[in-house]
């Protein structure tokens, strides 16, 4: 059985050999992970992953190799019956029929929801109440609301909800991609900043003639370090949801800066920045990095970069428990302000056409707050931001 893991993982591009495929053997025998299906995951890819670019990857092959288990529901999940959210019949509706469903507003939102989930005991389809399936009600699945709660529907079909019942499951960039063009590396190298440093070891061609000349014709080799490039970049990207519209240019962009920037760090969100970030999605409810520590881990002489789209419902920008996902203590921008407070080199990559942002609130307001240093991704729009960074404002 291990055997067809260790070839999926082969089959897949992973640099897996068969001497840590016996040491995997070996750690299983002595039972380092035992009836459980999170421990041997941990195991295995600790053993047979050396490199942190390779964790998307293995976790695609191990999700297939472990197709069936079925992961724990949380609380919420668990607190609705699977009957009231099983898709029977889906409403279609016309724009104009769209444009008369009024959306709650935020608070009434919440409260409604509350006692829909004191008062219903069974049930509903096609309705405009009741948390059901394919009508109007701004509770459920697979129907239309301006403003509502998306519960047990697979994934975004209108992208309205201003809160997200279900626990979302995103991937890593994958920074393997290869490039279709090599115009994104040359729009980062802008940025590059470099200085002399290890050690002496690299000939210095014009100090070598110089001192041969001033010894009387004598070859006087000279040597100083080598350059390289010190500029430290942070990336922060935006993941699930409408960018997964994107993900192909956000992975160029992830290989690319991988290869261009010595010192990058990267982290994950979702939507806006709140009190928590990760690495990886696969565990991005159980290892999370708090986003106070990252202020404080990394310095000011750290250009910030964000990417994503800023769609979103403007509740997760400016108010207490509106992002869609959790009940967040802070508004998202309390933290973009800190963020921007500590990395003052900073911009937002927005892979939109630059002509649609106007026409949605939520990126006009993550502009506004960025100062206008808002770019397009987009070859030029790169190059921009890239000197933006360079002289911390737009």
């Amino acid at each position: 059985m291990l055997l067809d893991f260790f070839l999926a993982l082969r089959q897949a591009g992973l640099p897996v050999s068969l001497k840590e495929h016996l040491t995997l053997l070996q750690a299983l025998q002595q039972q380092l992970a035992f009836g459980s299906v999170e421990q041997f995951y941990q195991l295995s890819r600790c053993v047979l992953i050396k490199d942190e670019k390779y964790f998307d990857r293995f976790d695609r092959v191990f999700a297939h190799y472990a197709h069936g288990i079925e992961s724990a529901l949380d609380e919420l999940q668990t607190a609705l019956p699977e009957e009231w959210l099983r898709k029977q019949v889906e409403k279609l509706l016309s724009e104009e029929e769209k444009q008369q469903i009024a959306a709650l507003g935020w608070d009434k939102l919440m409260e409604t929801l509350r006692q829909r989930l004191e008062e219903q005991k069974e049930r509903h389809q096609g309705g405009n109440k009741w948390i059901g399936t394919g009508g109007t009600s701004p509770f459920g699945a697979y129907g239309y609301n301006p403003e509502g709660v998306r519960i047990g529907q697979q994934e975004s079909r209108h992208r309205r909800a201003v809160k997200v019942w279900d626990q979302r499951e995103f991937r890593n960039f994958d920074d393997s991609v290869e490039l279709g063009t090599r115009n994104i590396k040359v729009a980062l190298r802008r940025l590059r900043e470099f200085a002399r440093a290890g050690a002496t070891e690299t000939l210095d061609l014009p100090a070598t003639i110089a001192a041969t000349a001033k010894n009387g014709g004598l070859l006087d080799v000279q040597v100083a370090p080598e350059l390289h490039n010190t500029v430290k970049v942070l990336v922060l990207f935006d993941v699930g949801g409408s960018m997964d519209d994107h993900i192909r240019v956000c992975e160029e962009l992830f290989s690319a800066a991988k290869t261009e920037f010595k010192h990058l760090e990267y982290y994950y969100f979702h939507n806006c920045v709140y009190e928590a970030l990760w690495q990886d999605n696969a565990r991005r409810f159980s290892q999370k990095t708090a986003t106070l520590d990252v202020i404080h881990t990394f310095g000011q002489d750290y250009k910030l970069i964000f990417v994503g789209d800023a769609s979103m419902g403007p509740y997760e920008i400016v108010l207490r428990g509106g992002s869609v996902e959790h009940m967040n203590d802070e508004a998202g921008e309390v933290w973009l302000r800190r963020l921007l407070a500590q990395f003052r080199h900073a911009v937002w990559l927005n892979p939109l056409p630059e002509q649609s942002w106007q026409y949605t609130q939520s990126v006009q307001m993550v502009r506004e707050l960025m100062d206008g240093r808002m770019f397009p991704l987009t070859v030029e729009g790169l190059s921009a931001a890239m000197k933006a960074l360079k002289r911390g404002s737009a």
